[in-house]
Parts: C-alpha cells; sequence; structure tokens
C-alpha cells in the first residue's frame, strides 16, 4: 500500500496567495434596508409626520431667533436684528444686581421643587402599591390625579383663596388664637407656598410612571426576599427600589434638566411686586424685560444663558448616572 507523497515547492516558487472574499453585502443592505422598512410600515412612520412637524415649526426654527442676543432688536424691524453688537448683552446682564437676585432665586425654587417634589411621587407609588383594597386604592389614585387637570389659573386661585386673609387658613389659624398673616404678601412664605402648591398638583400624576414600572417586578423576587426572611420594608428596599431605579433615574434627570425653567404661570400668577425679592425667577424677569420694557435682545441673552445652563446640567447629570448606577438617557 502506497503513501502518497506531499509535493514540496521548488526552491524560488512561492505560495499562490489565498483567494480574496467576496465583497459584503452588509452595507448594501444597510441602505436599502431603511427604503424596504418605510415601504412596508409606511402607516407606522406617517404618524410620526405631525409630531416631527411640530418639533421642528415650535422648537428648532425658533432657535434662529436666538440670533437677536447678540444683535440690537427693535420692534418693526428685521426680525434677526438691526446691528450686530457682540456680547453687549451678556455683560448687562452679568453686570445687572437685579438679574443675580433673579438667578438666586431661581436656584432655591428649583432645588427646593426637585428635592420635595421628585421623591414624594415615588413614596406614594409605594405606598399604593402596598394597598390590598382596590376601592381604596382606586379612590386615593383618583383623589391624587384630579389636581393636574386643573388649569393653572385655577390652582393659583385656590391657593390665593385659602391662603387669604379671611381665608380658611388663617380662620384655622384664629381658632388658636393666632393673628392673620398675610400669606401671599409676605417674601417669606412664597417659596413654601409655590412648592406646596406643586406638590399638590404634581404628586398624584407622578406617580403613574413608578406604578407601571412597579408591574414589571417579577414576583419570584418577591417570593425569593419572603423565604430568606425579608419583611416588607426589606422587600421594599432590596426589590421594589432596584427595580424601578432606572424609572427614577430617567426622571431624575429630566428634572434635573428643567431645573432653572421654574413654572412660569404659575409664579406670574402668585407673585406680586411686594414679594419680587424671593419670588421673581428668571422666566418672569424676561417676561417683564422682554415684554412689558421692550427689551429683546436682554431678554433673548438671558434665555440663551439659561438654555446653555440648562444643557450643561442635563448632560452632567447624564453622565454622572451613566458612570455612577449604569443608567442614562443616551
Amino acid at each position: 500500500m502506497s503513501t502518497p507523497t506531499r509535493s514540496t515547492p521548488s526552491p524560488g516558487t512561492q505560495d499562490p496567495p489565498p483567494p480574496k472574499p467576496a465583497p459584503s453585502a452588509a452595507p448594501r443592505l444597510a441602505r436599502g434596508g431603511w427604503r424596504r422598512a418605510l415601504r412596508r410600515d409606511w402607516q407606522l412612520y406617517s404618524l410620526a409626520v405631525l409630531p416631527l412637524l411640530f418639533f421642528l415649526v415650535f422648537r428648532y426654527l425658533p432657535m434662529i431667533g436666538n440670533v437677536i442676543a447678540f444683535r440690537r432688536f427693535e420692534p418693526g424691524g428685521s426680525i434677526f436684528g438691526e446691528q450686530w453688537v457682540g456680547l453687549r448683552y451678556v455683560e448687562m446682564f452679568l453686570s445687572d444686581p437685579t438679574f443675580w437676585q433673579v438667578f438666586r432665586n431661581t436656584l432655591w425654587m428649583g432645588a427646593l421643587t426637585l428635592v420635595f417634589c421628585f421623591p414624594i411621587p415615588i413614596v406614594l407609588a409605594l405606598l399604593l402599591n402596598e394597598v390590598r383594597r382596590r376601592s381604596l386604592k382606586r379612590f386615593v389614585q383618583s383623589v391624587s390625579y384630579l389636581p393636574h387637570f386643573l388649569s393653572i389659573v385655577i390652582v393659583a386661585g385656590i391657593t390665593m383663596q385659602m391662603l387669604a386673609v379671611d381665608g380658611p387658613v388663617n380662620h384655622a389659624l384664629g381658632w388658636f388664637g393666632h393673628d392673620p398673616i398675610r400669606f401671599i404678601q409676605e417674601p417669606g412664605w412664597f417659596r413654601t407656598i409655590y412648592v406646596g402648591s406643586e406638590i399638590w398638583q404634581t404628586a398624584g400624576w407622578g406617580t403613574i410612571l413608578y406604578l407601571a414600572a412597579l408591574t414589571t417586578i417579577d414576583e419570584d423576587l418577591y417570593e425569593a426576599a419572603r423565604i430568606d426572611g425579608a419583611n416588607r420594608w426589606q422587600q421594599i428596599w432590596h426589590v421594589t427600589l432596584p427595580g424601578i431605579r432606572p424609572t427614577m433615574i430617567t426622571l431624575l434627570i429630566l428634572n434635573v434638566g428643567t431645573f432653572l425653567a421654574v413654572g412660569f404661570e404659575k409664579v406670574l400668577l402668585l407673585y406680586n411686586p411686594l414679594t419680587y425679592p424671593t419670588a421673581d425667577v428668571i422666566s418672569t424677569y424676561l417676561y417683564r424685560a422682554g415684554v412689558e420694557s421692550n427689551s429683546f435682545s436682554y431678554a433673548a441673552a438671558i434665555g440663551l444663558f439659561e438654555a446653555v445652563i440648562g444643557l450643561v446640567l442635563i448632560t452632567s447629570a447624564n453622565q454622572l448616572s451613566r458612570r455612577t448606577v449604569g443608567t442614562s438617557l443616551w
């Protein structure tokens, strides 16, 4: 039986080069994939047309108007300003003591709103999740959701009537021998009034996302925790809170992004010249400077400054969240 002999290349010859792989069709498929998806699901994509047009017309196109922060704008003239002035209006508000007082008020209001209004929906959702009677749970949800559907004008009106000199709150204080307090006219009370009304209006509606997130938690995790001897508080701490952590982080990042955008409508309806030292925020200051005083370029410079700070805050919060807990928006 003969064994096959392996031929050895002669000196001076080389092995033939390996065959070249066929060009990949992945880029071609990627280029044509969106066309096939558009033809197949054009009805679904058509639903996004109106939202995209809305954001284009009312969110992105108005950004062009930020150019008047660097140009002198006169009512009746060009919408892009008459003359280039550079950073003149930026230097004006940076050297204005009134602006820095307004900026501090905005920081205070934003911080108080974030500290008190963000965790309360979480606590309320956890409490509702522990309620076993459906009738009681639905009643509490309906009562807590109702203020969200009220107009801000109505909410401000109710707040002012409740805190009026002859209102229910002062009547209750009179039963204990306390003199009436002019809550709406006292600068020291405005932040408490604003945050309290904000909690009342938004706490119930804010629980919806958390209650939805609670339904996604696997019941086997609770069963395993009970087998290990965990009580209800330990189950909430080790199972429930980690289960809704992505939702919490997402909403926290969004709230940080709107940190300086304190509610303009409610502040405008509740404040008055007596409470300006603590109630005046950037949005109301912009309204008075731009609309009432016709200083549109000055107001645009302040608004652009506020937007830049908001962008920095939401980007920083997103990066910090990604590095610490591994959850982020992008």
